[in-house]
């Protein structure tokens, strides 16, 4: 037996140590990290290119950037665990529920983000709406992002508890510091190219486990007769075949809520309307730039499950035990879908690769972490505290409150990663967020983009109902477990089956609200809406350039390789 199996069995608090090469690699990082904040500091020193890099990226920086903000803790950790628990239907995070969404984002919207100039969601909001709609979109966004950065410190101190056997409260604080020092340094320049650095670094540690996992499973095809010998009864290896019915997978979920709650309403709110990944792409140079950035992350997303849904699967197919939810772990002192990832790597890694593969993962946490402090921080200073607190102050001033901003974004997310303990993985917990704050504000910000009849009134109450029926549904099913057979038309459904339904019912609140509303109360005239909804606003185009230089021609080429993926694994 693989030695760090029995370590795994008789001392499951620790399953490796590290060597000297290891400790180096991880200590390296961390300097790199602070040195590059230490550097970009002289260069951060204006609100603009403290809270939007002077807007001066290139398309794959801000590209690498927009997909690196999101390759966290949620997407390692996170869908690692999923795809143990749902098996290959994780995968539908990684492509329906995101690629239509990116490739809209690059082609339909960016224009009007980028055209306005706004630096937040909650701006756009601001400029369409007015400033209750800002006000009730940057109080529920400043809100999720300090708990979701939570989730990254969580996993962090998780992976150092299992692996290292190191003290959790250690781990939180020495990756929250680290954070707050080159974000607060250096402002959304720093997070940015410190993210495009963990990016290479999160695939070079990270490929060691699918590469050899696969080796020893016997290539895909030994896998997949491994998960079947080892969980007879239920399909763990097809994405579509098994959703005609809400019995016949492991999540409980019917095409219908994949394709409307996930494919529609949490993958298009997420990637067109959280500010903490839009905000990288609109630091892009120009407007080409910033089409380009989210069909080029588009093209890297689709690779993502290689290293991340991959070791999941290979887990149902090599592990000689089984993992549960975290709270039955935690009473029966054994090992939760979240810990999928660091056993993996103990069982693959050796000297050398293994502080790799750390770093990978501490580069994942910070990537995320630093996402949501920087997205935390510009939403606080332009959207919350120039809006209401202190309108006429200097730029230099909001640029100091930025900073403190970041730490103190840190600090209230330290309080928030062991709320993550009382969901049985951490997707589930992202899921259940992303249906409260970003389903209800997709429906706002798209009618709001396509409808120039949409009000400022129609605008705020349908926000307002859509994210307070999300809130009550959820608490509902909390108090009534019987109610789930309404919200997700199964009594059958997982966690995550709930989220979807839960999503959609208050992405429609949201939406039909916001319409009756609208057509009951009088609209903005058309000369207030230049530059913020479609049919009042002349788009730019690209000018003379080649085929292959236009955003269009390769959103097109990606989505015939995603048409292709769903075909293959059906």
């Amino acid at each position: 037996m693989n030695p760090a199996l029995l370590l795994l069995q008789s001392a499951p608090s620790r399953l490796i140590s590290l060597g000297g090469v290891d400790i180096s690699i991880i200590a390296i990082y961390f300097v790199v990290v602070l040195l590059i904040g230490f550097y970009l500091k002289g260069q951060s020193e204006t609100g603009e290119d403290f809270f939007m890099a002077g807007r001066e990226m290139t398309a794959w920086i801000a590209g690498l950037s927009f997909l690196s903000a999101n390759l966290g803790s949620l997407e390692l950790m996170g869908w690692a665990a999923a795809a143990y628990q749902y098996g290959i239907l994780a995968t539908h995070w990684y492509w329906i529920g995101a690629i239509p969404a990116m490739l809209f984002l690059g082609i339909v919207m960016m224009p009007f983000y980028y055209i306005s100039k706004t630096h937040s969601v909650p701006g756009y909001l601001q400029l369409r709406f007015g400033e209750p709609s800002r006000a009730l979109s940057a109080v529920s966004f400043g809100f999720m992002t300090v708990l979701m950065s939570g989730i990254n410190m969580y996993s962090m101190a998780l992976v150092m508890k299992v692996v290292l056997g190191w003290d959790i409260n250690f781990s939180i604080w020495v990756s929250s510091i680290t954070v707050a020092i080159y974000v607060a340094l250096g402002g959304l320049r720093s997070a940015i190219f410190n993210e495009v650095l963990q990016f290479i670094l999160i695939w070079v540690g990270a490929l060691v486990i699918p590469v050899v996992g696969l080796v020893e499973a016997g290539g895909w095809d030994g896998m997949v007769k491994k998960i079947h010998a080892n969980w007879q009864g239920q399909d763990y290896t097809h994405l579509w075949s098994t959703m005609g019915s809400f019995t016949d997978n492991p999540m409980g979920i019917h095409w219908t809520g994949i394709v409307l709650g996930l494919g529609w309403v949490i993958s298009f709110g997420y990637w067109t309307t959280d500010f903490l990944v839009v905000q990288r792409v609109l630091a892009a140079k120009d407007l080409r730039a910033a089409k380009m950035a989210p069909i080029i992350g588009a093209g890297f997303k689709m690779m993502v499950p290689f290293i991340v849904i991959l070791p999941g699967l290979l887990a149902l197919a090599v592990l000689p035990f089984k993992l549960t939810g975290e709270g039955a772990a935690l009473a029966a002192g054994g090992h939760s879908y979240n810990e999928v990832l660091p056993i993996m790597l103990a069982r693959y890694c050796g000297p050398g690769l293994l502080g790799l593969g750390i770093t990978a993962l501490i580069a994942g946490f910070m990537s995320g972490m630093a996402g949501n402090v920087s997205a935390f921080a510009t939403v606080w200073t332009y959207d919350i505290y120039r809006a209401f607190v202190k309108k006429d102050a200097t730029d230099a001033h909001y640029v100091l409150m930025g900073r403190w901003c970041t730490v103190l974004g840190v600090l209230i997310s330290i309080g928030t990663a062991y709320l993550v303990m009382e969901f049985k993985s951490i997707m589930d917990y992202v899921q259940a967020l992303f249906s409260f704050f970003i389903a209800p504000l997709f429906g706002t910000v798209i009618l709001g983009m396509l409808w120039k009849r949409a009000t400022p009134q129609g605008g705020f109450w349908g926000l307002l109902t859509g994210t307070g029926a999300s809130i009550a549904m959820w608490a509902w099913v909390k108090a009534d477990p019987s109610a789930l057979r309404y919200i997700a038309f199964s009594s059958n459904a997982k966690d995550m089956a709930e989220n979807m339904y839960r999503a959609l019912w208050s992405w429609l609140v949201c939406f039909v609200v916001t319409i009756v509303v609208s057509l009951l109360t009088k609209p903005k005239p058309d000369k207030e809406l230049v530059g913020l909804v479609y049919g009042c606003t002349e788009i730019p185009g690209e000018g003379q350039v080649p085929l292959y230089e236009r955003p269009a021609f390769w959103a097109i080429l990606i989505a015939i390789v995603f048409v292709i993926l769903q075909i293959i694994f059906w």
